[in-house]
């Protein structure tokens, strides 16, 4: 399993790049073009670095903000973002100063329909994940191509309407040539064996002059996605080529897509994500219990372990906050942080006090501990020294309690009054108002014997 310290951390701060403002054509194509191959945790990332970047008056981010805006992991923030790097939304550089590590991400737009449908290797890997009717219905959606067989292009060039005019311009205005950024996605077609490619192809059949670089890279993409050699290049190459000695990137992928279905198969191929394949997984070693539990805290927050350690409880304020001081003013992995929140629960009868778990988390950041593994077996090792740590923590607190508890006592006995134990007893003035209403009742009868009056 890759390390992710070495990669990114909650702690490390970043900053955004954006190119303009993103239009509603451009998420579309997010949504429509580019989901299907990521899947939406990718996009979500793309759409939230976007909203932050228009902020102008934004304080530097730290990654442990991505992970409470999009509710990932920093392993899925870290999946998603080379995502983006792979599809071409995104270009990040990194600085390091000493142990910290600032990120720059640059957003790249999207590329428009008819350049992505032209691309062999985006356009079989969009038809592979939607199918053909769906693949069929969104080109008919955005292609929409004019018949221009009866125009003639009558527009006028740079040359034909200016002319320059020599003036002093002074040198520190004159910007340097910079290299333009290709918009597509990173592929390195040079890793492909074109001289081998080219060793079995003569002159006569196939003119080197064919093999333009723009040629070059449609045949390395077409042979990454038929996992095609150079051999098998050639024969596809030899039937994509047309009477006019030139080869069209419709000849091409559909040369390719024949050789193929007659060779290999008639399934189209599919793509699939290579850092989402864990070791085990690839030699068909299930995971032990361990790796499990290793695996689980290495990229699970910390405020989702607080949560299940207390049997899908919410986490006190209190917990959560000590949890995000060890990552981020402390600079902790998340992995060692689970650890030490999991160790220090189930040894103190599900509490979490803070003086103790700065003692230890301050004690395995003098150690190095960088990874969940390490911080169990350092744990394992050194149980007795932790339990008199917290044998001292306890003493303390409780020597503290007893300072207070007595005075707290007498102040709290005192605090209750005298009528809170007779709220419930008649009061005077009501005895006295019911003696009254008895007497002159008395009195009244009386009066009516004395009258020889029945009192009905």
């Amino acid at each position: 399993m890759v390390h992710l310290y070495k990669e990114l951390q909650p702690k490390d701060h970043f900053d955004i790049i954006l190119p303009h403002s993103l239009s509603s054509h451009e998420r579309q194509l997010l949504t429509l073009f580019y989901q299907p191959l990521t899947g939406p945790e990718p996009i979500s990332l793309y759409l939230t670095l976007w909203a932050e970047g228009e902020d102008a008056h934004r304080e530097t981010l730290n990654h442990y903000y991505l992970m409470n805006v999009l509710d990932m992991p920093i392993g899925k923030v870290f999946q998603a973002r080379i995502s983006l790097e792979a599809i071409g939304l995104l270009r990040t550089y990194r600085k390091e100063e000493g142990e910290n590590r600032f990120f720059l991400y640059e957003l790249v737009r999207p590329l428009d329909a008819e350049t992505f449908f032209q691309d062999p290797l985006l356009s079989m890997f969009l038809f592979s994940k939607i199918g053909e009717q769906a693949y069929r219905k969104l080109r008919k959606r955005f292609i929409k191509r004019m018949n221009m067989d009866s125009f003639k292009e009558v527009s006028r060039t740079f040359m034909d309407v200016y002319k320059p005019i020599h003036t002093n311009v002074p040198q520190e205005f004159i910007e340097p040539n910079l290299e333009t950024k290709n918009r597509n996605y990173p592929f390195y077609y040079e890793q492909f064996d074109f001289a081998l490619l080219q060793a079995g192809l003569s002159e006569q059949l196939i003119p080197t002059s064919v093999f333009t670089i723009e040629v070059k890279e449609w045949i390395a993409k077409i042979a990454f996605l038929y996992q095609f050699s150079p051999l098998d290049m050639q024969k596809v190459v030899i039937l994509a080529i047309d009477d006019e000695m030139r080869i069209s990137l419709d000849r091409l992928k559909k040369a390719a897509s024949d050789y193929y279905k007659l060779t290999i198969s008639k399934e189209v191929p599919k793509l699939e994500k290579t850092f989402e394949m864990k070791p085990q997984e690839i030699q068909n070693q299930p995971l032990t219990k361990e790796q499990e539990l290793i695996d689980y805290l290495e990229t699970t927050p910390p405020v989702q372990v607080l949560r299940d350690i207390n049997n899908g409880k919410e986490p006190v304020p209190s917990s959560v906050e000590i949890a995000e001081d060890l990552i981020l003013k402390h600079g902790m992995p998340v992995g060692v942080v689970n650890v030490l929140l999991e160790y220090v629960m189930l040894t103190t009868d599900m509490k979490l006090p803070r003086k103790y778990v700065e003692r230890i988390a301050d004690h395995w950041m003098r150690k190095n501990v960088r990874t969940a593994k390490e911080a169990m077996e350092l744990a394992r090792t050194e149980r007795d020294q932790y339990n008199k740590w917290k044998q001292e923590n306890e003493e303390k607190k409780s020597s503290a309690l007893n300072y207070r508890k007595q005075p707290y006592k007498n102040i709290r006995e005192e605090k209750i009054p005298e009528w809170f134990y007779k709220r419930n007893e008649p009061r005077k003035e009501e005895e006295q108002s019911t003696k009254q209403k008895i007497n002159f009742e008395e009195e009244r009868k009386k009066i009516l014997q004395k009258l020889g009056v029945v009192d009905g």
